[in-house]
């Protein structure tokens, strides 16, 4: 189910004078040829709105419980043309039934795939064919998003004009950095602490033995697989609530030739891993771990600075991404922030979807009150 890799050439004008036709599958491995194309398309600007990455939501999270969630992915075609293909998921929420992106907290980023030319209007009938067989959704929810994309103001839009009352929401801060240099000339912009961390602690973990590997497939997978699940077991976070998922990320990520994980280790033990996915010119951070009781030697620096290096100067990447949250050790490493958004909407004729949005608007409203006024601008010093 590997979509193309080639840039695929723009599409031609959609034709309004085409009957709209819609279907929906429970799984992306069901998706028509041309369906799939069309998420290969929007794959090359991100891995997670590939059908590949659908289908490992499905397959490790949502297969587990398929009493609980209800997977649909919802494909719009005009004529012989797929315009678009939206995945989502149905399950109980706060206020009751609620359609949503099929996504979770693995996801930093959702999309629709939608055909170049497709506007709110086209893809209007797939969001009433969403609402007409929602069982009485009162909220529909997509998240995390880019609110800068084509895809945000598209599909807000058309739940708008759908019916739902629609209201965009901070998810998380996502830092990153665009790569203008080699890793030398990058190492060298960043703290005094950040270098110095990485020169003297080398040399601490040299001389107790320490190595660095960077696996991409091949006969070390299985080998680097069990060295991240070890390093996991034994550091600070929580165990995964859905075990199947990461591994089966990394055997994805080494078919499609994106996998670069990390693992530093002490003599035969595996002491940090990171698991970096390299794609379409982006390095993303994916998931880091490191056993606590390594913490001196600051195996995990090490291991982030030489995939940096790798990402850098033999990957050649065009952006480098920490994915989700502030974490304030991200500051050290990438340059500038940006942030995700989500859209939650509203359906007013049903008795909790009012409730939410008298909620929701009654929260706004205190918030806006409660912010504080902007500073007075300071006069101009005519000394300056």
């Amino acid at each position: 189910m590997q979509p193309p890799r080639e840039l695929t050439p723009a599409m031609p004008p959609i034709s309004r004078d085409d009957t709209l036709h819609i279907d929906s599958y429970t799984h992306p491995r069901e998706l028509p040829d041309d369906g799939l194309a069309l998420m290969g398309r929007a794959e090359q600007r991100h891995i997670e709105f590939g059908a590949d990455w659908f289908a490992l939501l499905v397959d490790t999270v949502y297969a587990r419980e398929p009493k609980a969630h209800q997977v649909r992915l919802h494909v719009l075609r005009c004529g012989s043309r797929v315009l678009a293909v939206l995945p989502t998921v149905a399950h109980a929420g706060a206020l009751g039934r609620e359609v949503g992106a099929l996504s979770n907290f693995y996801t930093a980023l959702f999309a629709p795939a939608l055909d170049d030319g497709i506007t709110a209007e086209d893809l209007l009938p797939l969001l009433r064919a969403v609402r007409r067989t929602s069982g009485g959704a009162a909220v529909y929810r997509f998240a995390p998003m880019d609110p800068a994309s084509r895809e945000f103001s598209v599909l807000g839009r058309a739940l708008e004009l759908a019916g739902l009352k629609v209201h965009r929401y901070f998810a998380f801060g996502n830092w990153y950095e665009p790569v203008r240099q080699d890793w030398a000339a990058y190492l060298k912009d960043r703290s005094s602490q950040v270098r110095n961390t990485i020169k003297r602690n080398a040399k601490k973990f040299a001389a107790e033995g320490g190595s660095l590997e960077i696996v991409q497939g091949g006969e070390r997978l299985e080998a680097g697989l069990a060295a991240y699940q070890a390093v996991y077991a034994q550091s600070w976070k929580v165990p995964e609530p859905y075990p199947d998922f990461l591994p089966e990320l990394m055997r994805l990520c080494a078919r499609r030739g994106w996998l670069r994980l990390g693992v530093a280790w002490v003599g035969d033990k595996p002491v940090a891993a990171q698991l970096w996915i390299v794609a379409n010119g982006r390095a993303d951070i994916y998931k880091l771990a490191y056993d606590e009781a390594y913490k001196a030697l600051a195996p995990g620096t090490l291991l982030t600075a030489r995939l940096m290096e790798q990402a850098l100067d033999a990957d050649h990447v065009r952006e480098i991404d920490y994915l989700i949250g502030d974490d304030p050790y991200k500051a050290a490493w990438m340059s500038q922030r940006r942030e995700r958004f989500g859209l939650i909407a509203y359906d007013p004729l049903t008795p909790r979807g009012l409730w939410g949005l008298l909620h929701q608007t009654l929260g706004n409203a205190w918030r806006h009150l409660r912010a504080k006024p902007a500073p007075a601008p300071r006069p101009e010093n005519p000394a300056d």
